[in-house]
C-alpha cells in the first residue's frame, strides 16, 4: 500500500489550516481591489454619464429595438 503527497498533506491538520488561511487572505485581497467612489470618465471624453440619481426619459416605443433574449421563453 503506497500513500500520496496528496494524502500526506490533507492528513496534516497545520498544512490544511495554512492552506485555507492561504486560500481566504488570497480571496479577500483580490476583493479589495480597485479604489472607492465614482468610475471615471476615460481621458478624451468630453460628455460624460449624468450624475447619479438624475433621472432619464424612457424611449419612446417606436425607438425600442426588439431583440429576442434566449431566456424569454422561460419567463
Amino acid at each position: 500500500m503506497s500513500i500520496s503527497v496528496f494524502q500526506v498533506v490533507m492528513h496534516s491538520r497545520a498544512l490544511r489550516v495554512a492552506g485555507l488561511a492561504l486560500a481566504v487572505s488570497a480571496g479577500l485581497s483580490v476583493g479589495a481591489c480597485g479604489r472607492r467612489g465614482d468610475l471615471e470618465p476615460p481621458p478624451g471624453v468630453e460628455n460624460p454619464a449624468p450624475p447619479p440619481g438624475t433621472v432619464r426619459e424612457a424611449p419612446a416605443e417606436g425607438e425600442r429595438p426588439n431583440k429576442p433574449f434566449v431566456l424569454d421563453g422561460l419567463l
